[in-house]
């Protein structure tokens, strides 16, 4: 799910990629700064969880014209709220460095197709209070629902992103057709995400709540 260089031949959309990214970093460390009160102290939190979707993303199986692998941004954004968009950042930037997984001219879009839809599950996972369900149930549903969403929204930004860019000398027809396969086979890995992200939400919701940053406190917006 990751664009390496080169593949986007639009100089616009990889600046607009960096704009959408940088907006969206600035707007978290905001957040940040106004939710915590020690903002440092969830640093090695955030770089753990980094590490791990560092490495569960430098395992991939290839399916032209990307590769198909475990993303966890969906995790990340239950476990990590705001803090989970700078670490992907952080993460996608290092591989892109030691693996050429990605570029760093599609950094800016990658954070954009990884760490969004991490911020929409968490906002996802934190509404859960609005809806009238059961405990456990509705941690166990919301969270399934936040982790494979994170991983179906990066999956549906990059189709678009790729359909959208397809340069003339490629087979247009065959580029789409070999996207569309990559999408519906992201589908796997979201509900395996999914089940993962559930299980992990309702352990932590049970053994120490506090890890999990996806909870609407009251007044909050």
């Amino acid at each position: 799910m990751h664009i390496p260089d080169g593949i986007i031949d639009a100089p616009v959309i990889l600046v607009g990629g960096y704009a959408v990214t940088g907006g969206l970093t600035w707007f978290c460390l905001d957040r940040i700064n106004r939710r915590e009160r020690d903002p440092q102290s969830k640093i090695p939190k955030a770089a753990l969880l980094a590490a791990t979707f560092f490495v569960v993303n430098a395992i991939n199986i290839p399916v032209p014209p990307s590769s198909l692998h475990l993303v966890l941004n969906g995790m990340l954004g239950v476990v990590l709220g705001y803090y989970a968009f700078p670490a992907i950042l952080v993460a996608l930037f290092f591989e892109a460095i030691i693996f050429q997984h990605g570029g760093i001219t599609t950094l800016g879009l990658n954070g954009m197709i990884m760490g969004f839809p991490a911020l929409i599950a968490f906002y996802l996972f934190r509404w859960r209070s609005r809806f009238k369900l059961k405990e456990p149930l509705r941690t166990k549903v919301f969270a399934f629902l936040a982790g494979a969403g994170g991983v179906m929204i990066a999956a549906g930004i990059f189709t678009l992103t790729v359909i959208l860019t397809i340069t003339s000398d490629l087979d247009a027809q065959a580029e789409r057709q070999a996207t569309y396969v990559a999408l519906a086979l992201y589908g796997i890995p979201a509900v395996i995400e999914g089940i993962f992200t559930m299980m992990l939400a309702s352990f932590l919701d049970r053994v120490k709540p506090g890890l999990l940053e996806g909870t609407l406190k009251v007044g909050e917006p």
